[in-house]
């Protein structure tokens, strides 16, 4: 009799030690009671009927999904290649195990087709300069057909957009284009400008000769910080006149001779 009571003790604590579970802080155990969702246990130490319940374990960090490169042709009819990455992680493990047979192929599907989906609906120059946009919509559909599994979509990022080699040598052509056309446009606005200054200032010099004057010791500081060799004859102006008014009055008498002959 003590030998079938040691033997029993003995099985029925076998039985204990075998339903004892240890789950890490990140990590959840989804049990199941002769085949039927029972409970969701964890973290920490927790018990089990053993042969009775079943444990599946998940884990709830935060995952990565490195989505391979993906030929896509774009909204303008542009063959290009995009790879992402893709960040998820499980709100409901219960969800993420009865409601599909592997999650993680399940993402991985889902945000490859979205992302050349998405892919096509742009047109290159969107791509490029808009991935924030891009990223923004891949993250929004995936979440979506994710939500029903328990899935909760974190962040998309497009790694890379791999270009023809003749769109990139046309997309340069351009990018020259566009800078010429600006540099033109630049100096054309301050040729316009000096112009309009120039004028201001031949006009007030008419008004007022005497500020050529002023101008001639800047104009010789100016020739004089260059290293040349230049010699300059300098006539004041009132000179210039004076045989500005000989020159008229000459030519007026001999005008008026030839009238008289």
């Amino acid at each position: 009799m003590e030998i079938f009571i040691a033997y029993f003790a003995a099985l029925i604590t076998l039985f204990g030690i075998a339903g004892i579970k240890i789950d890490r802080e990140y990590k959840r155990g989804v049990i199941f009671r002769l085949g039927r969702f029972k409970t969701i246990k964890g973290p920490g130490l927790y018990w089990i009927i053993p042969f009775i319940e079943q444990k599946a374990l998940v884990d709830i960090r935060t995952k990565t999904v490195d989505i391979a490169p993906q030929e896509a042709v774009t909204a303008d009819s542009v063959t290009i290649k995009v790879n992402a990455v893709l960040f998820y992680r499980i709100l409901n493990p219960d969800k993420a195990i009865n409601r599909v047979e592997d999650y993680q192929m399940a993402v991985y599907q889902a945000s490859m087709t979205t992302l050349r989906n998405v892919v096509g609906q742009n047109l290159l120059d969107d791509i490029l300069q808009q991935r924030d946009k891009i990223n923004f919509k891949v993250q929004e559909i995936v979440d979506e057909l994710t939500e029903p599994w328990g899935i909760e979509i974190e962040r998309v990022e497009i790694k890379d957009v791999e270009i023809p080699s003749s769109m990139q040598r046309a997309m340069a052509k351009e990018a020259e284009a566009l800078r010429e056309k600006r540099a033109r446009l630049i100096k054309a606005s301050a040729e316009q400008e000096a112009s309009m200054k120039l004028s201001e200032a031949s006009q007030k010099i008419m008004d007022n000769p005497a500020a050529l004057e002023l101008r001639r010791p800047q104009m010789l500081t100016e020739i004089g910080a260059e290293n040349n060799t230049t010699t300059l004859v300098m006539m004041p102006s009132d000179l210039i006149t004076l045989t500005k008014q000989w020159s008229e009055a000459i030519g007026k008498k001999n005008i008026d001779r030839e009238t008289k002959d």
